[in-house]
């Protein structure tokens, strides 16, 4: 980010600021950061330490919400209308239904709802929180992502989760039984897996599978336990060969069953696919409230990148002294823009659309490194889109990482 376009928002802001929005805000993630216990490969802003009660939550959240509605204009005059909303973290199925209703509640003043918009919360398998699935649905969540990871004992153990396979599969059920949509997580090329063994762990997903699943390779990182693991030779994974063959086959299975792929990670009959998920991915503008929450959104006509506290102590006190826990709000230039876009449009199967590119940011990925992709085999050029292929994607980040390099001004071109 360019840190010269820095400017800390615990200074008062002038009554003027801020410009009616012209268009929809396509997303609001609100994050809620505690977790019963901390899984060894994870690295989201979570805590196992509660340091505020619920209700100062909610109060908070609904505060910060309204914050951002002011910075951005967007409560300036009548109610802008909403496209989707995610509460992620940490696991926001352990705040009581009753909370997420108020939070709900005030989302509904402040924005216009369509009917059926996507309103997804994460939710982890323990049978304390599936039994909360029936009044979250009450409250108005319609789509449950569920954090299943493994459907092995030993797995779970291993991956640090607090449940076991038959509370997964109770979950599921019930998760199906109350809400119209819902997904659930696994995690493949673990330590010490066999490429049969998971071949056989997401066929007996896919047989559970209601629209939507998210498969994520492992992957290690910075500041977790599993990086010391990894560091000291405690971890058995996949060299980059192998890790290729439970990418490739995890995409070739489950197309078979009827849930393409249509992110790296995220396979979906059709209709299914995270809205919400595709606000970032397409990179349309969000918001983000809570601790640790980054969001992108529109100010006086500017793109910015927006983050708040991370730590929930600190944040819960600021948002108590200024109404706000927001930390930095970034101006992004538009070759940050760029960048962006190519990180997130290029994880799509539907590809990176290369016009809406030139006309966000006023750049353009050289056709020479175009040709020399697709001449590879790595990525194809369809109605100004560039999609990964399918070797591609085993090497998207190396992709990526070129497209970036190979930016430029626009000029008249044929894409």
């Amino acid at each position: 980010m360019n840190s010269a376009g820095k400017q800390s928002l615990n200074a008062a802001l002038p009554k003027e600021f801020g410009g009616r929005r012209r268009e929809p805000l396509p997303g609001l993630y609100i994050h809620w950061p505690w977790c019963v216990s901390k899984c060894p490969y994870c690295d989201f802003n979570s805590h196992v330490q509660q340091v505020f009660t619920e209700k100062q939550y909610v109060e908070a959240i609904c505060s910060e919400l309204d914050h951002m509605l002011f910075l951005t204009g967007d409560g300036v005059e009548g109610r802008p209308a909403l496209g989707s909303l995610f509460f992620g973290g940490g696991t926001p199925s352990l705040m009581r239904p009753d909370s997420v209703a108020a939070i709900l509640e005030h989302v509904r003043r402040c924005f216009a709802l369509a009917d059926g918009m996507e309103i997804t919360l994460e939710a982890n398998p323990s049978s304390v929180e599936a039994a909360r699935f029936a009044e979250l649905a009450e409250a108005g969540v319609n789509r449950l992502s569920l954090g299943v990871q493994a459907l092995e004992e030993e797995a779970l153990k291993v991956l640090g989760r607090a449940h076991g396979v038959d509370e997964a599969l109770a979950a599921i059920k019930l998760a199906q039984k109350h809400f119209s949509r819902m997904s659930f997580d696994l995690i493949y090329a673990r330590h010490g897996q066999a490429l049969e063994d998971w071949r056989n762990e997401l066929a007996r997903a896919l047989e559970l599978a209601q629209g939507h699943l998210s498969l994520y390779q492992l992957s290690i990182e910075q500041g977790t336990a599993y990086q010391n693991l990894f560091t000291r030779g405690k971890l058995n994974l996949p060299d980059n060969e192998r890790a290729a063959r439970f990418f490739h086959e995890t995409r070739e299975i489950c197309a078979r069953a009827g849930l393409p792929a249509y992110e790296i990670s995220n396979y979906a009959k059709a209709g299914q696919a995270s809205a919400h998920n595709l606000v970032y991915w397409r990179y349309g503008s969000y918001m983000g409230v809570g601790p640790g929450a980054h969001g992108r959104v529109v100010v006086e006509g500017r793109l910015m990148a927006s983050a708040v506290i991370r730590s929930p102590k600190r944040w819960i006190r600021q948002v108590e002294q200024h109404g706000h826990g927001v930390e930095t709000l970034v101006p992004l230039t538009r070759a940050e823009q760029a960048d962006e876009m190519i990180l997130m449009g290029m994880r799509l199967v539907e590809g990176l659309d290369l016009i809406r590119l030139g006309e966000k940011t006023g750049k353009q990925i050289s056709r020479t490194l175009i040709d020399q992709l697709q001449d590879a085999d790595l990525c194809q050029l369809q109605e100004g889109r560039l999609c990964a292929t399918t070797q591609g994607f085993a090497v998207l980040n190396q992709i990526v990482g070129q497209l970036s390099l190979a930016l430029a001004d626009v000029r008249p071109s044929s894409f």
